[in-house]
């Protein structure tokens, strides 16, 4: 894994749910501001629009860095391989720099898929391979099925969830994790400590939430339509909370406020 992709996958534009023209337009302003790594998946229904949109920046292909997610209906061998090449297709590039499995399959068997996985790699077709979703349980089984690095497990991470054991486990595999749901989808901003904290700093409520990610070690994902608020999420590599506000921050993850879960996806496992 390059230096290149690491640096700048720490701070990914993803895309769900945007579609058609407010999609293009969303990742037209985040392009501007200096994102470069860009998220999608197939379950998202919008690799065409991010494709087209990467296109019209005219940012080099090798200065991006593209993620995309197999969805688990293509998860069977007669359906994997051709699933990745529409997503190249619509994307318009002849590879991603990350290939993820969405979600681990429901009967739990991960290995058929991972392998699967490695083999788009070993095809070119991904530069890295990695998954979401995924338990610690899962983690360690698959570093045991693939030979390529898994460069990272993406998973809700946010304030308001405490994810310490996952992170913790994560860290001992080396696997890095990275952030979706990174403000919890607004709920952060019904707690008043965040913007309290970020006066100190002459940051927003949600910069301090993203730079808590961040230094917990965590990559974010972020999505905005707003340009403001997509320069703001791009804006928080200039400060460093300190030791005594990344711990007001923590207690707040007792919270327990956890977004994907079964009743709302039903291949989730059953977490740590």
């Amino acid at each position: 894994m390059s230096i290149y992709f690491q640096r700048t996958y720490q701070r990914a534009f993803g895309t769900f749910p945007l579609e058609g023209d407010v999609a293009r337009q969303a990742i037209l302003a985040a392009a501007r501001v200096g994102y470069r790594a860009f998220d999608t998946a197939q379950m998202y229904g919008n690799e065409a629009e991010t494709g087209e949109a990467l296109r019209e920046t005219g940012i080099s292909r090798e200065d991006l860095c593209i993620t995309t997610k197999v969805h688990p209906d293509n998860f069977g061998e007669d359906r994997f391989m051709a699933s990745v090449e529409q997503s190249l297709k619509a994307l318009q590039v002849d590879y991603v720099d990350a290939l993820l499995l969405h979600w681990p399959p429901m009967d739990g068997n991960i290995a058929p898929s991972l392998e699967l996985l490695q083999a788009a790699h070993e095809q070119g077709l991904a530069r890295n391979i990695g998954v979401s979703n995924f338990t610690i349980q899962m983690m360690k089984d698959a570093k045991s099925i693939v030979d390529a690095p898994i460069v990272t497990n993406q998973v809700e991470f946010h304030p308001l969830l405490n994810q310490d054991r996952l992170l913790t486990g994560a860290n001992e595999l080396g696997i890095p994790l990275s952030s979706y749901c990174s403000v919890a989808r607004g709920e952060v901003f019904k707690h008043p400590e965040f913007a309290e904290i970020g006066v100190a700093y002459g940051k927003t409520a949600g910069q301090v939430v993203l730079r808590w990610i961040v230094q917990k070690g965590v990559s974010v994902n972020t999505m905005s339509t707003k340009p403001e608020n997509i320069r703001a999420n791009f804006d928080i590599m200039d400060f460093t909370l300190s030791s005594v506000d990344m711990a007001r921050v923590e207690k707040l993850t007792q919270t327990g406020y956890r977004i994907v879960g079964e009743d709302l996806v039903p291949w989730a496992p059953k977490w740590d």
